[in-house]
């Protein structure tokens, strides 16, 4: 049997330069994900990532950045890493966006409960960047997943 891995995919209809460049640019993520990047994805760059609403933040290594067609990192370096691809395929003034996750550690249980859990997140991701890309709204998707999660005081 194959490893879980988590899988999501959508299309945005927006120019694939564009789509990639949300990906990349910690001020545009920033609008449908996490609160705080401290860099843009390149080569070789370890890079932080924070959800300040829930308090947590994680550390990711960008191993590969091919323009307009892929990135792939290494999640959650210093505690559980599991390795992130995002792939980007353009079509006419579209792009179809797609996550893998994979390499998850533990029994067979909690990979596959690993998988779920990151498939539906991706999910949510995609179709935060698509809003955004699409109509200019920041979705609210990440900052509402875990209401009763939120640091106390944090304000939205």
């Amino acid at each position: 049997m194959a490893a879980p891995a988590a899988s999501a995919g959508m299309l945005i209809r927006r120019p694939v330069a564009e789509v990639f460049e949300a990906f990349v640019d910690p001020a545009v993520t920033t609008r449908f994900w996490f609160s705080h990047g401290s860099a843009r994805l390149e080569p070789g760059a370890r890079v932080r990532w924070d959800w300040a609403m829930y308090g947590v933040g994680t550390e990711v290594l960008v191993k590969a950045v091919e323009p307009e067609r892929r990135l792939l990192i290494d999640w959650d370096v210093d505690s559980d890493p599991t390795e992130v691809e995002w792939r980007f395929e353009a079509r006419g003034q579209a792009t179809w966006v797609t996550v893998e996750n994979r390499g998850f550690s533990g029994p067979s249980e909690q990979q596959v409960a690993s998988a779920l859990d990151s498939t539906g997140g991706f999910a949510l991701v995609l179709a935060g960047a698509k809003i955004w890309l699409e109509h200019g709204i920041e979705p609210r998707f990440v900052v509402d997943r875990h209401p009763d999660a939120r640091v106390a005081g944090w304000r939205a």
